[in-house]
């Protein structure tokens, strides 16, 4: 038998060749081994006629019955997924280096695609590049974005969040990101959005969870409470009687009565009750609280969430709103002006408005765990504000401060990336005015302020010595190199180079590798070298070539403040994207110190003062509880004699 052409068959099949004494033969066919046999033969064009032989020898059921019995139909789902799996794959790699438009597709391939996406059994590498392709396709074009849309929806894709693979999730997530980021703004209000079922699958899944799925929740967050934005960017209109209802139904539910204009009693004894109640409601406008609304932000929003919370949360809303309209006028705390002015709080905390930044990947678990998660955030936070006003033993004049303090509380509760609303009240709790004090206290003594002279001169004296050792650790982190990704339209990708300096800082290493290295990359691997003598200077941000060659580029700030290039010869460039903002501050630090020129990032800037504040703290640790005078002591009269002098000799 030919080598090129011999294959190994499992054993289960040799014992079935064994038995097959007289194997059948299709009328005019080879036998259903041989057929085996030619199937997987390394020529295409042999290859391709054993398949066309198959197709026809297939009719004959006895042929069939031998073919099946040496798991022939196992061999074909194999070549059938393989074949399929590195085709799609070619296809990503090749649709991401931009040379043809997305446009050019038909909408017969992108119903293929999507069938490949929307059957509930399918092959996890063709699935993957499947979820790949319609991300790519809805990001690079508005028109197939429209196509699409038309072949799957987001409810269709929310079974890919229930299993267990977190790539398929990533991929699945990141189409609809890009569905919901291409949306018309009136489709993207009344799209459905994953429920918290499928979401809390992700976000507690056994596994930790990767950089770039904590990056496409980090999006999903953003474009959801982006949502917002049309009410929060909206005026109440005083005159539009649907609106004026909400209030009125704030101040039924608060003091049960009824708000009907038939009420007994004069006009005047009406405006003069709906007035008090709108006083202890906490408005600022007491005649027209709708007035109240017509700042933007907050807009309707605010009113949103007040009635969310009165209904929702009736008892508590209650007892607010009557608890502080029995205290003295001094030390009630407003409902209406601290809901107002707590919603333009959340906003500005959770960013609302603001589109994704391109490297971030902070996300909040506890907002994908309840489907109106930002009401139930502004339920918490107003009971919170309540609490925290009446620790504080607060007036009107202290209410800016107030919510200063509820800033913090909320600020410090976030950074614990509690898991749910309930782990977020918890931490809140904890969270008291008193405590806040306590760490505002600690915090205070660990980072002493030295203002007197003398400590003012020997921080002066110690700063170059810092310096240099923060230009020391930079160059340190050149010579262990950094692995740089190439970025394109597609965000996911497997393109890297590295660049690395030489230990004796005068040459720069850089080259393509296949993939992300584990450790350092030794400088003979790397193909390309520039000396840092040719190098005239760095550029960053907008100033670099390939920010202003490339438009998608060019418009992301995110990637904008990450860019930096080396000018060297005549009009020569080495560009640069960091990974993250610490890696741009140090090359840029790095490369500016091989020049000979000032290290300015903010990093160096923070290096600084932590460095700094340590060195002066173990040098006067033996001052410790003495006080330091502003001024050196007196040098003391020159004595009448010296008569007190000992004479060794």
């Amino acid at each position: 038998m030919n080598q090129k052409t011999q294959v190994q068959i499992p054993l289960t099949t040799s014992v079935s060749l064994s038995k097959t004494l007289n194997p059948k033969i299709a009328p005019g066919g080879d036998c259903p081994c041989k057929i085996l046999i030619r199937i997987q033969s390394s020529s295409m064009d042999a290859k391709l006629e054993a398949l066309k032989d198959l197709a026809t020898s297939s009719r004959d059921i006895t042929f069939a019955q031998e073919f099946i019995n040496l798991d022939g139909i196992t061999l074909l789902t194999q070549m059938v997924e393989n074949l399929l799996s590195f085709t799609l794959t070619a296809f990503v790699e090749l649709m991401d280096h931009g040379i043809i438009s997305w446009d050019t597709f038909s909408v017969a391939f992108i119903k293929k695609i999507a069938s490949y996406v929307n059957k509930s059994a399918m092959d996890t590498a063709v699935l993957q590049r499947s979820l790949a392709i319609l991300e790519s396709m809805v990001l690079n074009s508005q028109d197939l974005y429209q196509k699409v849309a038309q072949e799957i929806t987001i409810g269709q894709l929310i079974p890919h969040l229930q299993g267990s693979d977190q790539d398929i999730q990533t991929y699945t997530i990141a189409v609809i990101n890009a569905l919901f980021l291409k949306a018309p703004e009136e489709k993207r209000q009344v799209s459905p959005r994953p429920p918290p079922s499928a979401l809390i699958n992700v976000i507690r899944s056994p596994k930790p969870i990767n950089e770039e799925m904590a990056h496409q929740l980090y999006v999903l967050q953003v474009l959801t409470f982006n949502l917002l934005e049309d009410r929060m960017m909206t005026k109440m209109d005083p005159q539009d009687q649907a609106q004026r209802d909400i209030i009125f139904e704030l101040r039924r539910i608060a003091f049960d009565v009824e708000c009907d204009s038939n009420n007994s009693g004069s006009i005047e004894k009406r405006k003069s009750m709906y007035t008090r109640d709108y006083k202890k409601l906490g408005f600022i406008n007491h005649v027209n609280p709708a007035v109240d609304f017509t700042q933007i932000p907050p807009g309707m929003l605010a009113l949103d969430n007040m009635l969310y919370f009165a209904r929702h949360h009736q008892d508590a809303y209650i007892r607010i709103v009557l608890e502080n309209s029995s205290r003295e006028d001094k030390h009630e705390c407003p409902f209406g002006r601290s809901s107002i002015e707590l919603t333009k709080m959340l906003c500005e905390i959770l960013k609302v408005g603001e589109l994704p930044s391109e490297n971030c990947h902070e996300f909040h678990p506890m907002f994908f765990t309840h489907d109106r998660a930002f009401e139930e955030f502004f339920c918490i936070c107003i009971q919170l504000l309540n609490k925290t006003w009446k620790e504080m033993r607060a007036t009107s004049e202290d209410f800016n401060k107030v919510m200063q303090v509820v800033r913090e509380q909320i600020m410090r509760a976030l950074t614990a990336k509690p898991n749910s609303l309930d782990q977020f009240k918890s931490r809140l709790q904890n969270l008291s005015y008193t405590e806040i004090l306590k760490l505002r206290q600690s915090e205070r003594m660990n980072q002493e302020d030295f203002q007197s002279r003398p400590i003012l001169e020997l921080r002066e004296k110690i700063q170059p010595e810092i310096m240099e050792l923060i230009k020391q650790q930079r160059l340190n982190r050149l010579c262990e190199g950094t692995c740089f990704r190439k970025i394109s339209s597609r965000r996911r990708q497997d393109k890297f180079w590295y660049c690395r300096l030489s230990p004796n800082h005068k040459v720069l290493h850089y080259g393509d590798l296949e993939e992300s290295p584990q450790g350092e990359v030794p400088h003979d691997s790397l193909q390309d070298k520039l000396p840092v003598a040719d190098i005239k200077a760095v550029v960053t941000g907008k100033d670099c070539p390939h920010m202003k060659e490339k438009g998608a580029l060019k418009q992301n700030k995110e990637v904008l403040e990450l860019a930096f290039s080396v000018l060297y010869e005549s009009d020569e460039y080495l560009n640069f994207i960091a990974p993250d903002k610490h890696e741009y501050c140090v090359w840029t630090d790095g490369l500016n110190a091989l020049l000979g020129k000032e290290m300015t990032s903010e990093f160096t800037k923070s290096d600084m003062d932590t460095l700094l504040s340590m060195e002066m703290k173990l040098r006067l640790l033996d001052l410790e509880n003495i006080q330091i005078p502003e001024a050196p002591p007196p040098i003391p009269k020159e004595p009448s004699n010296y008569d007190f002098v000992y004479d060794c000799n």
